[in-house]
């Protein structure tokens, strides 16, 4: 069983739900308090174990490679200003050489066909995959429950969280099958069944260990809702020939690629955080109880 070394990042998306401030700016840039989006999916990778970062780029998104790279007038500015918080602050964040890698998707054919313009990159090995729009919310990252999933039982494996029953079309559903470790054998994928097909409540919240043959599988992926190229699609063919597990997380995914769940993803890593929590609750419970009162009002 091969380790886990490289991690695929999709950030070619439009970002259109968040029109007109992605007109210029990439969705995975907006910042939740202080750090842009991706950032939180390349620290999840990172404390997972993963050695090598590949983002899938699109046009106008070489502001995510220039964040990335070193900035030496900025290094010398706060070295100079004696922002030494700040500098370590960057310093921690900056990947090493060679340990990043950027390929281009040149057009917006869906997640499976980004994925599959990863695929020289990642070569003949198992990756993991992380949708950069949803931000992992715990005591420990989400991919990293996965990757130990992977690490016990081999083959393919994703991450998992329940959502109310009545919602399960608005997601892609897995079927629970025995259990194994702290995790489930999956008997079924399904996007997006309505609640009296679906097999579970159990969602695919946005990270995935995944075995390269699947790249063989997207190559030929015909085109699935959406006029795009699933990957659900794809690991439904794949899971005819080689087994799938779900990793439920224990914290919470924010859909930061949704106004509410950016909203509120900014909310929770404020009050999370001692230098801003009481900075952020005050204000917070003077603006519910304005609220309440209106709405008695009214």
């Amino acid at each position: 069983m091969k380790k886990v070394r490289k991690a695929v990042i999709p950030v070619a998306g439009l970002g259109t739900r968040f029109l007109p401030a992605t007109k210029a700016m990439p969705k995975e840039m907006l910042t939740v308090v202080d750090r842009p989006v991706v950032q939180y999916a390349v620290d999840e990778a990172l404390e997972a174990g993963i050695e090598h970062i590949v983002f899938v780029t699109g046009r106008n998104k070489h502001v995510i490679e220039d964040y990335f790279d070193i900035q030496p007038e900025l290094v010398e500015t706060l070295a100079r200003s004696g922002k030494n918080e700040q500098l370590a602050s960057l310093t921690r964040m900056q990947p090493q050489p060679g340990t990043v890698s950027f390929t281009r998707q040149q057009a917006p054919h869906g997640l499976g066909h980004a994925v599959w313009c990863a695929r020289d990159i990642v070569g003949d090995e198992p990756f993991a995959l992380l949708l950069p729009d949803m931000v992992s919310f715990g005591e420990r990252g989400c991919l990293a429950g996965v990757i130990d999933l992977y690490n016990e039982t081999g083959g393919n494996v994703v991450a998992v969280e329940q959502c109310d029953p009545l919602e399960t079309g608005s997601y892609g559903i897995v079927g629970k099958g025995a259990n194994v470790g702290d995790g489930f054998v999956i008997t079924e994928m399904v996007e997006k069944p309505a609640p009296e097909v679906a097999p579970s409540n159990h969602y695919i919240n946005g990270r995935y260990v995944l075995q390269p043959e699947v790249f063989d599988i997207l190559a030929t992926q015909e085109r699935g809702k959406g006029n795009e190229i699933q990957l659900t699609d794809a690991m439904v063919r794949l899971s005819a020939s080689q087994k799938f597990y779900a990793s439920p997380f224990e914290g919470r995914m924010f859909d930061c690629g949704s106004k509410d769940g950016f909203i509120q993803a900014n909310v929770a890593f404020a009050l999370a955080r001692e230098d801003m929590r009481d900075l952020v609750f005050e204000p917070i419970e003077e603006m519910i109880a304005l609220q309440a009162r209106s709405r008695r009002a009214a």
